[in-house]
């Protein structure tokens, strides 16, 4: 049996808030991103986990550590966001308005990640964690986890459009019966937002 897969998205950022393009810069949470990540530290409190691990970016390291697993987590850097090149900083419309009809999840980024890279880089990650016993930890990011959760159903990279994830949501990669699934997708802490 796949080790079931805590895939965490790290909480809002200023940059997350305004919907801008955030891979390589390493820019802390906001207060509302370190409450959310509080949360979490409730909604994992009674997990068990045999690995955590963590993008190398403040934002899911914070999250990690607020979330109550910082002192177990190992950086792995796979787990770093897509690398948006060129696009880092913009926002979708803006980057739309320069070339109509783009896609990160069919078209990658000009001077950043091919679909091909960043799919590369998910598939060998998940090859790794599924031979791990145990459940998992994956502190990670908005675009790579839609990644993760498209490949480990299989799916083609172009498919990872259909799968949102909000900051700080918690979803869980399972198995029944042996066939992968995705037991739990996107939870958000209930109540008002922090």
């Amino acid at each position: 049996m796949p080790p079931d897969l805590y895939l965490v998205r790290h909480g809002e950022t200023e940059w997350s808030a305004s919907g801008r393009h955030t891979g390589r810069t390493d820019i802390p949470l906001t207060p509302r991103g370190e409450a959310e990540a509080a949360w979490l530290a409730g909604r994992l409190a009674s997990a068990q986990f045999t690995h955590v691990y963590s993008s190398p970016r403040r934002r899911a390291l914070r999250t990690c550590e607020l979330a109550g697993w910082g002192a177990a987590a190992v950086v792995e850097p796979d787990l770093a966001e897509w690398d948006y090149g060129d696009y880092e900083g913009l926002h979708t419309a803006e980057i739309l308005k320069a070339r109509p009809g783009w896609s990160l999840f069919r078209d990658g980024c000009p001077g950043g990640e091919s679909p091909e890279q960043a799919c590369g880089r998910a598939d060998r990650l998940l090859e790794r964690l599924r031979g791990l016993g145990g459940n998992v930890a994956l502190f990670t990011h908005g675009h790579f986890g839609r990644l993760l959760g498209a490949r480990w159903m299989g799916l083609p990279v172009a498919d990872a459009v259909h799968l949102q994830l909000d900051t700080a949501s918690l979803s869980i990669l399972g198995a029944e019966h042996g066939a992968p699934v995705i037991a739990l997708w996107n939870e958000l802490p209930a109540g008002p937002a922090p």
